[in-house]
């Protein structure tokens, strides 16, 4: 949110090579997706009025329904135009924002086309609620409808949710999934805050405004016009709004207009079929994401657009975990499980007990270092940290049992920058003991005795010793990848799609 914070068919290849990453991100942890896929592409055509630069996301490059274009049959669009209930802006930068929009038809189609797995979902949650159906059309200007979009603050999703936000609304972020990408959960989610701002503010234009503004930011305006004497409506109180926030409302507003009436601005809109997209299917067992895929007859593209909040190659969790599936997959899927004769699950877990390079786990894996990173998404140089969970592929002689929801949910991987060492030579002091020197230069006991050979842990007054000491980085910080998924997460480092709104500091 802002301040939610706020291809083809791939063939179906082993575990360890679809999980062979070129890019890798330790601030966030990505999603399957950004693990599949290497591909993004920007908008050629630039971002709208008050749009800044320093919005980065994952592009889906997945393979999209064949649209009827021109249909006069009543479909999906009907439902959204009945439900329009947030009265309309009409000023000057809905007049900038309505020729950003409508001299690029191509941006249109590919974000409908993107957003048609998902509309019917949320335009149905939206009348149970008895909401306005416009509000369908958020994701347009938050994500332009991709649940890999990550923005340059990590407000992540098709509702640009911040963590913080996203845990306050019951978002599960942890090492192998991010509700905050997951469809159901996101805009059940967004939906909830909506409500909640609806019911402070009253008005559904300054409900929006604070949903990307935050609500205290409003409330502060509103107590500024009234001591004011002045008038405490959205046109009234944008001058005192940040441009993005300004804008928010005129871009919904532009795309609302076009949805409305496409033929003004010449624009074929596909045809929407007035019917759900998918359906949720119960998971019962952990699953690799390839096998799932595979018998739902699915590309792996497909499959994780429809599912982007899983961010590992395997799929964990209990019965309440479900997969999103298109109906006649659904049944496909259904079919070919009961005929599976291999195991559903390749990975496993393991607790990283000291601080180590990756080198070394996975020689004492038996598996190679490259593999352990990319799954784990782990860069170069970066040590993993005493306390870790990783992600480690099952062997013959390891029980094919699944990851325990209880660990799946805590697991953290925890990682920092290897330490570049200095070696020095030392002349004991009268005064001094291993305790002390190690005390003094920021080492261990332990080290002091393997690094000059000590089989006690006394030393002599003139004795030298050598010692490896660290090399001062500013930049060596430690960080943890755990439900920080970039990837994604989409990690940061990513292609900027157009017309995705600044980066918001959700609700405060």
């Amino acid at each position: 949110m802002k301040r939610l914070r706020r291809p083809t068919h791939l063939a179906v290849l082993s575990a360890l090579l679809i999980w062979t990453l070129p890019q890798s991100s330790y601030a966030d942890t990505p999603s399957m997706l950004a693990l599949t896929k290497t591909s993004v592409f920007s908008d050629a055509k630039g971002l709208p009025p008050s749009t800044s630069s320093n919005i980065a996301t994952t592009q889906l490059n997945t393979e999209l329904p064949n649209f009827n274009y021109g249909s006069k049959e009543i479909d999906l669009w009907e439902r959204v135009r009945a439900g329009y209930a947030i009265p309309d802006l009409d000023n000057k930068l809905v007049n900038n924002q309505l020729t950003w929009y409508s001299t690029r038809t191509d941006y249109i189609l590919r974000t409908v086309q993107r957003g048609s797995r998902y509309l019917y979902h949320v335009v149905e949650e939206l009348e149970k609620r008895g909401m306005p159906t416009e509000l369908a059309l958020l994701p347009f200007i938050e994500s332009a409808f991709n649940p890999q979009a990550i923005s340059t603050t990590k407000a992540t999703g098709m509702w640009q949710f911040m963590a913080a936000t996203g845990k306050d609304f019951n978002l599960k972020q942890n090492m192998f999934k991010d509700d905050r990408r997951g469809v159901l959960d996101s805009t059940d989610a967004a939906l909830n805050y909506l409500e909640r701002l609806h019911g402070m503010f009253g008005d559904w234009q300054l409900t929006l405004a604070a949903y990307n503004w935050g609500e205290g930011s409003v409330q502060r305006a509103i107590k500024k016009q009234q001591a004011l004497g002045l008038p405490i409506d959205f046109d009234s109180m944008s001058p005192l709004m940040p441009p993005e926030t300004r804008n928010y409302l005129p871009k919904l507003q532009a795309v609302k207009n076009i949805i409305a009436h496409p033929e003004q601005f010449n624009i074929a809109l596909p045809k929407l079929e007035n019917q759900p997209y998918f359906v949720s299917v119960d998971k019962t067992r952990d699953i690799d994401v390839r096998v799932a895929a595979q018998l739902a007859e699915l590309s792996l593209d497909e499959f994780n657009a429809l599912n982007p909040q899983f961010n590992r190659p395997v799929i964990t969790g209990n019965s309440n975990t479900k997969i999103l599936l298109p109906t006649d997959n659904a049944a496909l899927f259904k079919e070919n499980l009961s005929k599976w004769q291999g195991p559903l699950s390749s990975w496993s877990t393991m607790s990283v007990q000291k601080t180590e390079k990756v080198e070394n786990l996975a020689s004492r894996l038996g598996v190679k270092p490259d593999l352990l990173r990319d799954v784990n998404l782990i860069p170069a140089k970066m040590l993993v940290k005493a306390g870790s969970t990783i992600l480690v592929p099952k062997s013959d002689k390891t029980a094919d049992n699944d990851i325990a929801p209880e660990l799946a949910d805590k697991a953290q991987l925890v990682i920092e920058k290897a330490v570049t060492t200095r070696q020095i030579s030392y002349k004991v002091g009268k005064r001094d003991n291993l305790n002390s020197i190690a005390k003094r230069y920021q080492v261990s006991v332990a080290d002091l005795r393997t690094w000059n050979n000590l089989k006690h842990d006394s030393v002599s007054n003139g004795q030298t010793l050598h010692l490896q000491v660290p090399v001062t980085n500013k930049n060596n910080r430690t960080t943890v990848a755990s439900h920080s998924k970039t990837p994604a997460h989409a990690a940061p480092s990513r292609a900027l799609v157009a017309h995705v709104k600044t980066p918001k500091k959700r609700h405060g």
